[in-house]
């Protein structure tokens, strides 16, 4: 998997992959909602090349990691975007993380496993490395989101079967967000899946981008008291 997302990240470049994002403006307000000291530790699971470690930073957050199974988003989050936190090419469904952290953020990792043993390695992972009294906010496809991306099956959720992965968390917010691939992407108008960059006209992109907006259900936990 580390070899086909490197792949992805070469190919298409950070703003050329279907997921994006010039301004992450939910996950910075669910963030902010939280409540956090700005000393508190956060993890970007699947974060690569996203923007959000680095505004994170500049919102005056000091322990910031992002951490990813391409090194290739990786580089280009330190040595194009300026990210100076923390950076881990791990698989999270195999990640020991050496300590925990007061905030989990997913948006690009969870609507891949779409087997049931790769789910729960995945909440192992978390148990593993959020605070008793921490955060979780994932984002997934919602269930009229694409069924592929990237080349992979997704799985798509609505805020209750989202929220049933996570049973031993309690739903706090859930938030749906539109969100438009880049322009320019060639989609698959019947899955709605962005399959990778294509030469295409200029009104040809116009309608491919309005046509083909996913969906994210954005869901914060707090555990269980």
């Amino acid at each position: 998997m580390a070899g086909h997302w490197d792949e992805v990240y070469i190919k298409k470049g950070r703003e050329d992959v279907s997921w994006f994002q010039t301004d992450p403006r939910m996950s910075l307000e669910l963030i902010r909602e939280c409540g956090l000291s700005l000393a508190a530790a956060i993890v970007d699971v699947g974060g690569g090349a996203s923007v959000l470690g680095s505004r994170l930073l500049a919102d005056g957050f000091s322990d910031v990691t992002v951490l990813d199974i391409a090194e290739s988003a990786l580089a280009v989050a330190r040595d194009e975007l300026g990210f100076t936190g923390s950076t881990i090419a791990a698989d999270v469904r195999e990640w020991r993380p050496e300590h925990r952290y007061q905030l989990w953020h997913d948006r690009a990792v969870f609507h891949f496993l779409t087997a049931e043993e790769d789910r729960a390695a995945y909440r192992r992972t978390v148990d593993a490395a959020v605070e008793p009294d921490g955060w979780v906010a994932v984002g997934t496809f919602a269930t009229d989101g694409p069924e592929q991306c990237s080349g992979l099956p997704t799985a798509r959720y609505d805020a209750d079967t989202l929220a049933a992965e996570f049973s031993g968390w309690d739903v706090v917010d859930a938030r749906n967000e539109e969100h438009t691939a880049p322009r320019g992407m060639r989609c698959s108008r019947s899955l709605g899946s962005c399959c990778g960059a294509t030469d295409v006209s200029r009104e040809t992109a116009d309608r491919v981008s309005r046509e083909t907006s996913a969906y994210l259900a954005m869901t914060a936990w707090t555990r269980s008291r």
